[in-house]
């Protein structure tokens, strides 16, 4: 398939989800004209129209419809083959797996050692990342699988519910909520998930004048600052074991839900569903009382009949 070609289907996928020529033309860093030439040679190609476009927008026609599932087969396999390829001696034997940037740090040596065992003759490049582009990653191919807080619920995606991990507060200063001081919580925002339940728990301290998304990131501001903030739950031990800080023994614990993405392409093939096995007993569910679970609408736990297809 010649570059050029596959400039067409980006395109073409593109304007399926802006439904805008200048919309697309602006994420693509293109002209309008050049969105409009590439189709125009899209639909030469295939001998059909594939946009109508009216006063009211752009939408696919019926033969756009149809072509639509067949494009994006035809980008995922192009990029899965490019990798293939550069992967030079390690071609079709690399598993490229997001994960996100927390979950890096949980026993991530347990979890390389299961993954070897199950697929012992294959190379593994793990990537610490954010969800939305993990699941772009999944649908273009560059990723193979994704461990992830945020799903983004896109046609070409799969996801099961792995399980979840705990963020607790802890403080610097204080051992109870009423001891809190506003001016020095540090307001996180690991998901947007996360976000809302904290809103909904804790409103008196949703406004606050610093907030940072990464767990780690969190760790270093309260050991180098006062304050008070919700980690991950191994961290929050190693915290109080050093003696940097204490748990706020009144806060409400908040659970986050763990999500395995795959290619629906790729969803019932015999490697990723060893890995998918593999992760639920990585990401086991917290069994307490009284958690505050974050888990995305639509999305049913692997328990039962595994995931969902969006």
């Amino acid at each position: 398939m010649k570059i050029m070609q596959i400039e067409l289907i980006d395109t073409f996928l593109d304007l399926c989800e802006t439904k805008s020529f200048n919309r697309t033309a602006e994420r693509l860093g293109v002209t309008q004209s050049t969105v409009s030439g590439r189709v125009r040679s899209l639909e030469a190609s295939v001998g059909v129209k594939l946009f109508q476009r009216s006063r009211s927008g752009t939408a696919l026609t019926t033969q756009g419809l149809r072509f639509e599932p067949h494009a994006r087969s035809l980008r995922h396999d192009w990029v899965t083959a490019k990798n293939a390829a550069q992967d030079t001696a390690l071609a079709g034997v690399t598993m490229r797996i997001g994960i996100q940037h927390d979950l890096v740090g949980i026993d991530i040596k347990a979890l390389i050692g299961r993954l070897r065992e199950i697929l012992p003759d294959t190379a593994f490049l793990l990537e610490a990342d954010y969800s939305i582009q993990m699941c772009s990653d999944l649908i273009i191919g560059k990723q193979d699988i994704a461990i992830l807080y945020s799903p983004q619920i896109q046609p070409d995606l799969y996801f099961e519910t792995l399980g979840d991990v705990r963020y607790v507060m802890v403080s610097t200063q204080a051992d109870a909520l009423a001891a809190v001081r506003k001016e020095t919580y540090i307001l996180a925002n690991y998901s947007t998930s996360f976000a809302n339940a904290h809103a909904a728990l804790l409103p008196d301290l949703t406004h606050v004048s610093l907030s940072i998304g990464q767990n780690a990131a969190m760790v270093d501001l309260l050991t180098s600052l006062s304050g008070t903030a919700y980690v991950l739950e191994h961290s929050a031990k190693a915290l109080v074991a050093a003696g940097v800080c204490q748990k706020v023994m009144d806060a409400p614990t908040v659970d986050q839900s763990v999500f395995v993405g795959v290619n629906v392409r790729n969803r019932h093939r015999a490697a990723y569903r060893k890995l998918i096995k593999t992760l639920h007993e990585q990401y086991p569910s917290q069994q307490a009382h009284g958690r505050a679970r974050l888990e995305r609408p639509g999305l049913s736990d692997s328990n039962g009949p595994s995931g969902q297809k969006p």
